[in-house]
């Protein structure tokens, strides 16, 4: 049964993350970012009060990937959208549900940062970081794990919104059981190195750099493979890939991320045509399980996929930022969406009772992935591998592991608290507390405790409070 009470405080704050290793993110190569982390303070009529938290990190060049705006730009625009989602959640102080605040906010939030030149994939993130900060902050009041309250639906997902009509949550939430394990998918980045031998620059810090160090240190079972709308390249790097996969002692499943490289569905099935043409890639187009958003955010749900026989299930993921984005994609042939916490833990739920009940309804399948690259240990990480799992999607990219070394740039006590309260998750190596794979598995059984899926809190003392950029209007 969900509960009504009314946000009375959020905060803001950030911390530099510097990467052990550059990575190529969309149209940028990016060697530092930072993470945001959202603190809010809940209240109900009888005087109860909590505060929850989430994290998230800052990137560029993947909500807006306008060439024209530089890294610091992009930063900017997410600490904006932040801002004014504190704003929103803090000017009604009226009582209501959990998804209810979300709800009173999100289409008026959306109009004020199109008025700021913000996108609505952009603009998303910010309610989703104060969203899950106060779904932490409710599980704390109630002391009881994410897991039961999504069950439960203690966070009140109704029909209040449009887009959340059709679906009878109680009955679906309930059915949702999440697992003690996950596979890790690992991403192959167009940068990374996929022999040790055309490392040009090794870190040499004694963890994996190349694929092929990867696939011995982790065990992985699942990848995702990034193509760069080249198709020659695409084509020689894939049978690069593939020999080392083919390798493997165990079976393995791709996916391949278009990353917006193509501007229509024929330009990609000429890749997808030289892939089945050439023989060193047998085994890995066998292993191909999804596409994911090939076609530019622009033109992909003007795309009609089913003129075009791709011969794999396709997923949009840049283009989800309206609410009802999955149910256009349908409409034009796409198979499946992602799920990313950085996109909204309520629009996550929303699209996955739109699968079960499309699922119903015919033959063809509906479905959802596990997409985040860049999450990092501590709450980012959890709350999205609990998101995931609950969901019941049994793989989830996994990479901000391989990027940056870990918790190694937070307290010694940080470090200490999240081990502490999460040993199967994470271990203790090379001077720093990080992400434990075994087998290509995650062991996440200690996500189901009080909290959206943290034991352990981070050191706020040791950030900083969101910068405030000046924007242009």
């Amino acid at each position: 049964m969900s509960l009504l009470f009314k946000i009375v405080e959020i905060e803001l704050l950030e911390h530099p993350v510097v990467l052990r290793m550059p990575f190529r993110f969309g149209v940028v190569t990016l060697r530092r970012c930072h993470q945001a982390t959202v603190r809010a303070r809940i209240e109900t009529s009888d005087g109860r009060t909590s505060w929850g938290a989430s994290a998230e990190m800052i990137v560029p060049k993947w909500f807006d990937k306008n060439q024209s705006l530089s890294d610091e730009d992009n930063f900017n625009q997410e600490r904006d959208v932040l801002h004014l989602a504190k704003q929103a959640y803090l000017s009604d102080e009226s009582a209501t549900t959990a998804f209810g605040h979300f709800a009173r906010h999100h289409h008026a939030h959306l109009k004020v940062c199109a008025n700021r030149g913000h996108n609505p994939l952009l603009a998303n993130y910010g309610p989703a970081l104060v969203d899950r900060a106060v779904m932490d902050a409710l599980c704390r009041l109630q002391q009881t794990s994410f897991y039961r309250a999504v069950q439960t639906n203690l966070f009140g997902l109704d029909a209040s919104m449009t887009e959340f009509s059709g679906i009878d949550w109680s009955r679906f939430l309930a059915t949702l059981q999440p697992a003690k394990q996950l596979h890790a998918r690992h991403t192959v980045g167009m940068l990374d190195a996929i022999r040790t031998e055309e490392l040009t620059e090794p870190v040499g810090d004694g963890l994996p750099e190349s694929l092929e160090q990867v696939v011995q240190h982790y065990g992985h079972h699942y990848f995702k493979l990034k193509v760069g709308g080249q198709l020659q390249a695409d084509v020689q790097r894939l049978t690069r890939i593939a020999e080392v996969l083919d390798a493997l002692p165990h079976p393995y499943h791709v996916s391949l991320d278009g990353n917006e490289q193509y501007p229509h569905a024929p330009a990609l099935l000429e890749l997808l045509q030289a892939m089945r043409a050439t023989p060193a890639l047998h085994r890995l187009n066998a292993s191909i399980l999804f596409i994911e958003q090939p076609v530019t955010r622009q033109n992909a749900l003007g795309t009609d996929l089913r003129h075009t026989d791709l011969g794999w299930p396709v997923i949009i993921d840049e283009s989800d930022g309206e609410l009802d984005a999955f149910v256009r994609a349908r409409e034009c042939g796409y198979s499946g969406i992602s799920s990313k916490t950085c996109k909204g833990v309520y629009r996550s739920l929303l699209n996955a009772g739109r699968c079960a009940v499309w699922n119903q309804e015919g033959t063809h399948r509906y479905f959802m992935s596990g997409e985040d690259l860049t999450v990092q240990a501590g709450l980012s990480l959890q709350q999205d591998l609990a998101l995931v799992n609950i969901l019941g999607i049994t793989h989830v990219e996994r990479n901000g592991h391989h990027y940056v070394n870990g918790m190694a740039s937070r307290p010694a006590s940080e470090q200490q608290a999240f081990l502490q309260s999460h040993p199967d998750l994470y271990e203790h190596t090379q001077g720093a507390t990080r992400l434990h794979i075994r087998e290509g598995r995650l062991e996440v059984a200690s996500l189901d405790q009080v909290g959206f899926a943290s034991g352990a809190m981070p050191d706020f003392s040791a950030m900083s409070p969101l910068t405030q950029p000046v924007m242009e209007t």
